[in-house]
Formats: C-alpha cells, structure tokens, sequence
C-alpha cells in the first residue's frame, strides 16, 4: 500500500478529514472530531496506527510481525502497522473499518447521524 492509497481509503470514510495538529510528519485522520487513524507518511516503509478493540489488538499482533502496540498511544487501544506488504491489504482494510467505527461509535448518537447523513 502506497501513501496515496492509504490517503484515499482513509479520506473515503464518511465524515473523515485530514490534519496535521502535531507537525508535519504525522498525517491525522478524524473522524466528528476524533482521531481514527495517524500516518506516518515520511517512515519508510509506510505506517499507520489504527484504533483496535484491546483483545483483537492482541491477537493481531501475535499473528503478524509488523503490528505493534501503537507508538507514542495507549497500547492496549492502539496498534501501529508497518505497512512492508506482509499483513495482507484485506486485512489493513479491515484494521482501517475497526478503528474508524470504534471511534464513529463513540460519538454521541446526534452527531454519529449527521455524519452518517451528510455522506
């Protein structure tokens, strides 16, 4: 998965919107305000950190190398994946869906409908 992609998939979720509030080496994607995904678009190879249910994350991590407990975020929440090809793209695309919805989930039930709404 290259940069743009990646870009693409994140940007096509309904509501998302791209930022950089910590400088710009970390591409941050939002979704009502909160963080579903960081890009660490310089790192080569390419990583992203996802939001993850804490016993999926776990699972995730023993089954494949390059998913790690997520760096500089609460570990048991948060994975970083080294996106090198060897987790297969259904997979980063399902980590993608699970993290976007878990914090689309989060949001109150006003704001989750005009989301989902305006999309």
């Amino acid at each position: 998965m290259n940069l743009d992609s990646l870009r693409a998939q994140l940007l096509a979720m309904p509501g998302a919107s791209e930022e950089t509030p910590f400088g710009p080496d970390a591409l941050v994607y939002k979704v009502g305000g909160k963080m579903f995904a960081l890009v660490a678009w310089e790192a080569k190879p390419l990583t992203v950190s996802l939001k993850c249910d804490p016993l999926h994350a776990l699972a995730l991590r023993d089954e494949f190398p390059a998913v790690r407990p997520g760096y500089h975020f609460n570990k048991r929440h948060w994975n970083t994946v080294t996106l090198d090809g060897s987790v297969p793209p259904p997979v980063v695309d399902a980590m993608i869906q699970e993290s976007y919805d878990l914090v689309l989930a989060g949001l109150s039930r006003r704001r989750r409908e005009e989301i989902l709404a305006s999309d």
